[in-house]
């Protein structure tokens, strides 16, 4: 399969699990967030972990803002993802509440930068993921900016990939430069993915890019600016 083939096709795999997603009753979506939240949190892994890195959920997506209260309570360090200006990279920033955060590009809520700290250790962490979509060997088809894909090729911990049952393929389309979720959990189950599966190939940094967004782009419903 070509380039070409392969970029239509994950085109095709977004526009099916966004939709997927908008369809879902809200009763429904409350339910399985419920599920997953519970899954995630007795997780060994976060329970033991001082900082919890994790994104901030969008409508469409699995929500984390009990998970963020719940860190938060529980003594942990939280930080969230921000978007650097004018280049395909982010950054995580310790916040101490959700009044610690502001609407951003695509209404995607990031950390105040007056206020907040950037991390920079990443010890004794791990990282929720989103995905419009995971397979079973633990590799995510993302928004398409390439944010977390950056992000994940230079953090060495955990990182749990969470997402509905109903969006979860056996296969994915992947390249050399994606890094595959050590845990996958669901509704409905979790899958710890063996370190051979989602050890990512030798490969280069690739160059940080120029964000170049159309303002119909970040007036979109239920996307997100980190991919």
């Amino acid at each position: 399969m070509g380039v070409t083939d392969i970029r239509i096709l994950k085109r095709e795999l977004r526009d099916e699990c966004k939709k997927a997603r908008r369809d879902m009753p809200l009763s429904h979506k409350a339910q399985k967030d419920e599920m997953i939240f519970k899954r995630l949190t007795a997780l060994p892994e976060v329970q033991s972990a001082k900082l919890i890195l994790t994104y901030v959920s969008t409508p469409i997506e699995v929500s984390t803002f009990r998970l963020i209260d719940t860190m938060l309570r529980a003594g942990k360090a939280v930080a969230v993802p921000r978007c650097a200006d004018g280049i395909v990279a982010m950054d995580f920033y310790r916040i101490h509440s959700m009044q610690d955060l502001e609407p951003a590009t695509f209404s995607v809520l990031e950390p105040k930068l007056d206020i907040c700290k950037k991390v920079t250790d990443f010890s004794d962490s791990v990282c929720i993921i989103p995905g419009l979509s995971f397979d079973l060997a633990g590799y995510r088809l993302g928004y398409g900016k390439g944010y977390y894909d950056r992000f994940l090729n230079r953090y060495h911990g955990v990182n749990i990939g969470i997402c509905y049952n109903s969006c979860i393929r056996n296969e994915l389309p992947h390249g050399r430069f994606d890094v595959a979720a050590s845990i996958l959990v669901t509704e409905k189950f979790v899958k710890r993915i063996p370190v051979q599966e989602n050890k990512p190939m030798p490969k280069k940094e690739k160059p940080l890019l120029k964000r170049s967004f159309s303002m119909a782009d970040r007036r979109k419903g239920g996307g997100r600016s980190q991919g």
